[in-house]
């Protein structure tokens, strides 16, 4: 599929924060994007870049939560031959790949510390050292940032950089979550559906019934532009007769009568046929402890605070042991740090 690479939208939240971004684009000064999954951040920085007079030089992108701590700094930097073990040759960093052009830094949040200083400097400044050398290259490069962490209470805690968040958020754009953009839900529907309908090679769009319109705008989108996108796609590429508005949409595509047997259920399944009659353990731990809310308004309020009682409680079982509790949640051990950090845990526990 083509990419998305409009904004579509008449909200003023949505629209506020598209001409900030038009705004700043030729600045040539660092940009913080906030914003939750599936909000546009990747096409805020896009138009920053097109927008500005590096229009024409490299816009380079990088995920910092899609690489382990230890090869961020070289594939920021870059490295020399040699430098660490499988460096069997130099290779140019992010920042020089972006030099006189622009560098989009997604998940900005889960950088280390020592990254987070290497960053400081390099915006600072101006220059980088691959891994391996101690020979400044100077860089030209704009920095635009992304993250749905709340970085000023990370910089609180000490988990983040005060020094780099003051450097980085010459202007500041928050993406305003679809569930508050007041009329674009029914707006990007009927685009994202007439896309799919041209691409199915129907001759009209018949539209969506009104229930489903009403299912739209009641649901909370927690993914957003992205999910929307999905679910009406999907609906409409299921739906049999052209001719007739859609009446059903399936907003989870997992939803089935037919789940499938994981492999924890399966061996819990066979423990319970092993030994119908026993008793668990007088020392087992007790379940993590729920979470009262008044209220439904905030709903990532409620996800937070749900997500740090079950690490609390899961980290006080395995005694603060974060691989064994990485391994007990389904976690990897960088995700595991990653909302640790996210909830400032290792300073209460210090």
């Amino acid at each position: 599929m083509e990419r998305e690479n409009q904004f579509i939208g008449q909200s003023g939240a949505f629209l506020d924060a598209v001409e900030r971004a038009s705004r700043a684009a030729p600045m040539s000064r660092p940009v913080l994007v906030i914003g939750e999954r599936g909000t546009g951040k990747e096409l805020i920085a896009e138009r920053l870049h097109r927008l500005s007079n590096r229009w024409d030089e490299p816009l380079v992108t990088m995920n910092c939560a899609a690489l382990p701590e230890t090869l961020i700094e070289a594939e920021l930097f870059g490295h020399e031959a040699g430098a660490f073990t499988g460096a069997t040759k130099a290779r140019v960093g992010r920042f020089e790949e972006a030099d006189k052009g622009t560098l989009f830094l997604d998940e900005l949040g889960t950088l280390s510390m020592g990254a987070q200083e290497r960053l400081l400097r390099a915006v600072e400044y101006g220059e980088v050292t691959r891994i391996g050398s101690s020979r400044p290259i100077r860089v030209d490069v704009r920095i635009v940032a992304a993250t749905n962490d709340d970085l000023p209470a990370l910089a609180k805690c000490g988990e983040f950089r005060a020094d780099l968040l003051d450097r980085l958020s010459f202007e500041v754009i928050t993406l305003p979550p679809l569930r508050v953009r007041e009329g674009d839900v029914a707006v990007l529907a009927d685009y994202f559906a007439r896309r799919m309908a041209t691409e199915l090679e129907w001759f009209s769009w018949p539209g969506f019934a009104n229930h489903v319109m009403e299912q739209f705008e009641n649901y909370a989108w927690p993914g957003n532009v992205r999910e929307l996108r999905n679910v009406v796609e999907r609906a409409v590429y299921r739906w049999d007769d052209p001719e007739r508005p859609i009446a059903h949409v399936q907003f989870d595509p997992f939803d089935s009568p037919w789940k499938p047997v994981t492999p924890s259920h399966r061996r819990s399944v066979a423990s319970a046929a092993a030994s119908p009659a026993a008793a668990p353990p007088p020392s087992q731990e007790p379940a993590p402890p729920s979470v009262q809310f008044d209220t439904v308004d905030d709903l990532r309020s409620a996800v937070d605070a749900h997500e740090r009682a079950i690490l609390e409680h899961s980290l006080g079982k395995h005694r603060w042991n974060q691989r064994q509790t990485a391994k007990a949640l389904g976690l990897s051990y960088d995700q595991l740090r990653h909302a640790i950090k996210k909830h400032c845990l290792m300073e209460e526990q210090e």
